[in-house]
C-alpha cells in the first residue's frame, strides 16, 4: 500500500530535487520517493549488519583471531 507524505523543503532543496529528477527523467515527487526508499533500505541493512557483527563477533574472533594493533593493514 502506498502512503502520501507531505514535507516542507527549502526552495533551494526543491530546485536541486527537480534537477536531479530531470536527469533521471522522472517527476520530482517520484524521485524523492525513490531516494527516501533507498535511504531507508540502506539504514535497515546497516542496522542488520551491526546486529550480525554484535551477535557473531566473539565466535568469529575465536575462530580467526583478532586484528593486530591498528587493525587496518591487510595480510
Amino acid at each position: 500500500m502506498a502512503r502520501e507524505l507531505r514535507i516542507e523543503i527549502s526552495d533551494e532543496a526543491y530546485e536541486a530535487l527537480q534537477h536531479a529528477a530531470a536527469a533521471k527523467h522522472v517527476a520530482a515527487e517520484d524521485y524523492a520517493g525513490q531516494v527516501l526508499h533507498a535511504d531507508l533500505t540502506r539504514a535497515r541493512f546497516l542496522d542488520g549488519a551491526r546486529l550480525a557483527v554484535a551477535e557473531h563477533a566473539d565466535a568469529f574472533a575465536a575462530r580467526y583471531g583478532r586484528p593486530a594493533a591498528g587493525g587496518t593493514e591487510a595480510a
